[in-house]
């Protein structure tokens, strides 16, 4: 399930597998071209114009809120909460994301996790989300969740997020950076529901 998925910290993230694919792409320290990038929202940690200019290509599309496109240059597609897109060659759900008890990501912003179809395995993103009714919906096999607190959920909440999306695997994001330790990583790890497995990955 995990094969292709590389953790670059933080939120950062990179999917190889038909295509390339970098979701919030953030200090990256090894540059591979992307074929997609998807930017779940416009703060600083998530949506970077310097990495997005050293993995994007002549073919490289961009995907993001509104908030975020007016920063981005080259083939942007606008996204909000609700959308199903074709890009790139796969399938690209885009889910909410916000805060519920705390005012860095309102709803109304209209932030996004995302959804990857791939061939054989539905990998989501939550982005930047505290845990919200709208997970009960969500249907993947892969789920990378934000663990630091502050600003998303923490260890526990993001524990019950995965007692309600059920995926597969479960990949712990959002610490080590700004916010957040290993210690809440290993925490979340600890308190999830049985026949879910957590791997915490090493940073690249």
């Amino acid at each position: 399930m995990l094969q292709g998925i590389t953790w670059l910290g933080h939120a950062s993230v990179r999917i190889e597998d038909a295509i390339t694919i970098y979701i919030d792409p953030w200090k990256v320290k090894d540059p591979t071209l992307a074929d997609l990038i998807l930017v779940t929202h416009e703060h600083f940690d998530h949506l970077s114009v310097d990495d997005i200019a050293k993995l994007s290509g002549p073919n490289t599309v961009i995907v993001a809120p509104r908030g975020a496109t007016a920063k981005l240059t080259g083939d942007v597609r606008t996204v909000a909460p609700g959308h199903r897109i074709a890009v790139a060659g796969i399938w690209v759900e885009t889910v909410p994301a916000y805060n519920t008890n705390k005012p860095n990501h309102p709803k109304a912003a209209g932030h996004v996790g995302y959804i990857v179809e791939l061939e054989e395995r539905r990998i989501y993103h939550a982005g930047d989300t505290d845990l919200i009714p709208e997970m009960a919906d969500i249907r993947c096999d892969v789920a990378l969740l934000p663990v630091g607190g502050t600003y998303t959920m923490n260890a526990e909440e993001a524990a019950e997020a995965l007692a309600r999306i059920r995926p597969r695997v479960a990949i712990p994001v959002h610490w080590g950076e700004v916010v957040g330790s290993e210690r809440d990583a290993k925490r979340f790890q600890s308190l999830a529901p049985k026949g879910v497995r957590v791997e915490i990955l090493e940073r690249a």
